[in-house]
């Protein structure tokens, strides 16, 4: 089962890079996570829909290519990153021509701040409704980055790790559900 993960942090050391890995660490082996590089996208513009980039035609097969989607994000100015939403708008571009479109998705995101990524994710969630995107809604997983969170081996902490795996369990079983 191929989910392709798209992570709204271009930081070197970013919190949210680790969880996407760690989340896998967590999933069934039939699963397999492929980290959508989202970096090198030009800014949108709708004047480039009859002819898109490159990295964003790569962009677009793998999420095509997918059966499920994993967006793990942070929180910028209580909202998402500029460069997700850079990302959404190209693959879900020209118009009626989204790669997205009843793909399954999971919504996560790690922070150093008290409530997580909380607003973020909520923003993210409308945005993959207008989608098309059946988006998890329980269990909501608002992370907040403290010692311990992550093992030395990338692994989820010991206190964090029952709920984390009741995440990818129920993510796991959404993905199944709607994947077609």
């Amino acid at each position: 089962m191929n989910i392709a993960v798209i992570v709204g942090s271009l930081r070197r050391d970013s919190f949210n890079v680790k969880l996407a890995h760690a989340i896998a660490k967590l999933a069934p082996r039939e699963f397999t996570f492929k980290h959508s590089q989202i970096g090198d996208l030009p800014l949108y513009n709708q004047d480039d829909d009859a002819n898109q980039a490159p990295a964003v035609n790569r962009l677009k097969a793998k999420i095509t290519a997918a059966k499920g989607l994993l967006f793990v994000t942070p929180e910028y100015n209580r909202s998402v990153p500029g460069v997700l939403k850079n990302a959404i708008d190209h693959a879900s571009r020209p118009y009626g021509q989204s790669a997205f479109a009843g793909k399954p998705a999971g919504v996560i995101g790690v922070s150093v701040g008290a409530i997580g990524t909380a607003i973020a994710q909520q923003h993210l969630r409308n945005t993959l409704a207008y989608l098309d995107v059946p988006t998890l809604g329980q269990p909501e997983a608002f992370i907040q980055v403290n010692e311990g969170l992550f093992e030395p081996d990338g692994g989820i902490g010991a206190a964090s790790r029952q709920f984390l795996q009741s995440w990818v369990d129920r993510y796991v079983a959404w993905v199944k559900m709607h994947a077609r």
